[in-house]
């Protein structure tokens, strides 16, 4: 029996996580000498990178001294809590990487909570201890006040303490001193994580995580429990609904380093990969032919909110994607549920609209840009938030969002947050910054991140989690100025906008092809207001003094993903393609939108 550690790492965003595993890799020379690898090798999905979150979990195993480390890398942020859930069921330890100037952050929380419950035992790191004004002892303090909060028992209270830089490449039990390397860190994982406890019996396996390949389809990943698992082997498979299915094992693949290895056997304690097995679920229990027992299933969050998704309809449609009907739409949504846990897909009467239920709107915004970039157009009505009937009484979920603040602008953030029925819990000093956590509504947030970072001149830092339903705090204003909406189709001039100036602020520069119908500016005051940009300044063969002067034009504010689903109004769709993000209502005609107005 080899002996194995399996560790999970906790952090929150951009504290340094997928960095530590990188450097865990080189030392444990992995590669050969001479290959220099200056990337990230774990975010390996361009999403990933670019915006420096970790989406979906991942394994990579070294081996040290003897002992073979499997390492989960998590995802940090609470919209991911359904891939945090299934992964830390394979973990017996995690490592907690906390930064020496933020200290442990809202999703930290989240992800920390869940494994301490689990009853899994904490190394923490400080990381970047190189940054100036870092804290590394306070920050140690406030772990340990977390932990105890979060209900940690005696001996998860007893943790080790490492200190360092993952960028520098040390790690040690003490940030005064830099030591050489990171091995002590690996002597840590060796010495205080647990190795797993093998109980007697016949084989037990919880699927915890899948992949797919082109080649051999749907490959189920798990921690053996107990027992042993043989290639060629026939197994029963126990499902959710009590059904037991019989299955043959095809291959078996352990993870070494950053690939897989195929293996004859695997025995308890080990992360294995198995293929083969067609019909599966997140959840279900591969056990013995002969007595098959099945492990108690893993409970996933329930989503917070939903977002209709639609085929694109509008006059520009198939021109920049190549998936753009609703068949194509419904197989790629269906596909991303399998593995996509936390998410679920109900058809409407129509065929062409899907209703779509995810964690957060930076959970369905992910979903929908690897959709973009695979070349999908579509279309996405506003976020709404799922409500609950609870004895009777309308309940709503419920947020803790944590800000931090320069110290100048921290009332307008408590001014802001407090229109949408926030209640400010907590206010404290952090460094020249203030720490600022309220009570808030889901609905509350949607547009509220665009509001904060624009009063206070994009320096707040603003983090959110679910906490729980309450009763429904009643209605919360929502954005507050009209749109500008294009009267016809074609090339916009720089000489209209510069005409349509004082009506409000546009969202498109001169020579953009527009569509009638579609939104492109923000009036500046309540009402929707229909303008003519196309129209060119009427050419005369007398010259005027003063007349052809150059026009001036506000540059155009332009919308990220996330700020676009955040600032629609209902009676408005995000158009979503490969090239392009277009505000739209949904009803292009200006009659017909009158009807449907006086409808509702």
């Amino acid at each position: 029996m080899q002996s194995i550690r399996n560790i999970a790492i906790i952090a929150h965003v951009d504290h340094g996580k997928t960095t530590l595993v990188d450097k865990i890799i080189h030392v444990s020379k992995i590669f050969r000498e001479n290959q220099q690898f200056e990337d990230l090798i774990l975010d390996s999905n361009d999403l990933e990178r670019e915006r420096g979150i970790t989406i979906l979990s991942k394994n990579v195993s070294v081996r040290y001294k003897g002992t073979k480390i499997n390492i989960i890398d998590t995802p940090g942020h609470a919209d991911f809590g359904g891939e945090v859930e299934r992964v830390l069921k394979m973990a017996d330890g995690v490592i907690l990487l906390v930064d020496a100037f933020e200290g442990p952050m809202p999703q930290t929380r989240f992800v920390l909570g869940k494994a301490l419950a689990l009853g899994l035992r904490p190394i923490v790191i400080v990381n970047k201890v190189d940054k100036p004004n870092c804290r590394p002892d306070e920050v140690y303090e406030s772990v340990f006040d977390l932990m105890f909060n979060l209900d940690a028992t005696e001996e998860q209270l007893d943790f080790q303490t490492l200190y360092g830089s993952a960028k520098e490449n040390w790690m040690g039990p003490d940030w005064k001193n830099p030591t050489d390397s990171i091995i002590p860190l690996l002597d840590a994982i060796v010495e205080h994580i647990p190795a797993p406890v093998i109980e007697e019996g016949t084989l037990q396996m919880q699927i915890t995580s899948l992949d797919y390949s082109n080649f051999v389809g749907r490959i189920a990943i798990g921690r053996v429990k107990r027992g042993t698992i043989k290639e060629g082997s026939q197994l029963s498979l126990c499902k959710a609904d009590g059904v037991i299915k019989k299955v043959k094992v095809k291959e078996l693949h352990v993870f070494e380093g950053l690939g897989k290895v195929r293996v004859p056997e695997v025995g308890a304690g080990d992360i294995c990969a198995v293929t083969g097995i067609e019909d599966f679920e997140i959840g279900d229990t591969l056990a013995d032919l002969e007595n098959p027992e099945a492990l108690k299933r893993i409970s996933i969050d329930e989503p917070t909110m939903n977002m209709l998704f639609t085929i694109n309809n509008s006059p520009f449609f198939g021109k920049e994607g190549k998936f753009v009907t609703s068949r194509h739409l419904r197989d790629r949504l269906f596909k991303e549920m399998e593995k996509n846990l936390a998410l679920r897909v109900e058809t409407t009467d129509n065929e062409d609209k899907f209703l779509v239920f995810g964690r957060g709107i930076l959970h369905l915004s992910v979903l929908i840009e690897t959709m973009r970039r695979e070349g999908y157009e579509l279309q996405v009505g506003q976020p709404q938030v799922i409500f609950k009937e609870i004895d009777g009484v309308k309940n709503e979920p419920i947020e803790t969002l944590v800000v931090d603040v320069p110290d100048s602008s921290a009332g307008k953030v408590i001014e802001l947050a407090t229109q949408r029925k926030g209640e400010l819990l907590i206010m404290e000093p952090k460094g020249d910054m203030q720490h600022l956590e309220f009570k808030i509504p889901s609905r509350g947030l949607i547009g509220l991140r665009n509001n904060v970072l624009t009063a206070t001149q994009g320096e707040a830092i603003m983090n959110h989690r679910f906490t729980a339903y309450e009763p429904f705090k009643g209605p919360i204003p929502s954005r507050s100025n009209g749109s500008l909406i294009s009267m016809d189709s074609g090339p916009c001039t720089a000489y209209a906008i510069d005409k349509l100036q004082d009506r409000g602020s546009f969202f498109i520069e001169p020579g953009d092809e527009l569509y009638g119908g579609q939104v492109i500016g923000e009036n500046s005051r309540d009402s929707d207001i229909v303008v003519n940009v196309q129209k060119g300044k009427k050419l005369t063969n007398m010259r005027a003094s003063g007349s052809d002067d150059n026009v001036k034009i506000t540059p155009a504010k332009k919308f990220s993903l996330e700020e676009g689903m955040e600032y629609i109004q209902k009676d408005e769709y995000l158009e979503i393609t490969p090239k392009s993000i277009r505000m739209r209502k949904i009803y292009l005609d200006e009659g017909e939108r009158g009807r449907m107005a006086k409808k509702d």
